[in-house]
């Protein structure tokens, strides 16, 4: 296994693990209704990435299938139940704010790490001429940094608030 496939099979992972824990920020915050159309659609994005990347992969003779977010079992589904029934009765209470920025800092810092790994890739398949890894990165790498640069702006305009109790 090469470096690139390594690198290919560790964003796919990042990108499935982002899409899960956007979807889950998005239950676990659904009286926030930007928080949550935001993250679900943003989630979608990283969704699509899966599948991109696992094309790719396979032109590396890599085998990346497996269940993507939103293929819920009906544990998944009972969890998600659960998910929603805590969000609803956090809502209530004064520390849902601290909840939200830890849970954008913790989506902030995965949306970094896949960001660096697509940085690595572009400089991989430009350096191979790697014109259709390329095409997946170029296509990418934008939705994540704007991930990036949504979780930033709301944590900027969250803390203040928060973190002072204003």
């Amino acid at each position: 296994m090469n470096g690139i496939t390594l690198t290919v099979r560790a964003l796919h992972h990042g990108e499935g693990r982002l899409a899960h824990d956007l979807k889950a920020v998005a239950d676990r915050h659904r009286t926030e209704h930007e928080v949550r159309h935001v993250a679900l659609d943003l989630a979608a994005w990283s969704r699509e990435h899966v599948r991109r990347l696992t094309a790719a992969g396979a032109a590396y003779g890599l085998d990346l299938d497996g269940p993507m977010d939103g293929d819920e079992s009906e544990d998944d589904g009972v969890f998600a139940t659960l998910r929603r029934k805590m969000s609803e009765a956090v809502g209530h209470r004064p520390e849902p704010g601290l909840l939200l920025l830890r849970d954008l800092r913790d989506l902030h810092l995965a949306a970094a790490e896949n960001s660096l790994y697509w940085e690595m890739l572009a400089q991989a398949a430009q350096a191979s001429k790697d014109t259709g890894l390329l095409a997946v990165v170029s296509g990418c790498h934008p939705e994540t940094l704007r991930q990036l640069r949504w979780t930033n702006t709301l944590i900027k305009t969250l803390s203040p608030q928060v973190l002072t109790g204003l």
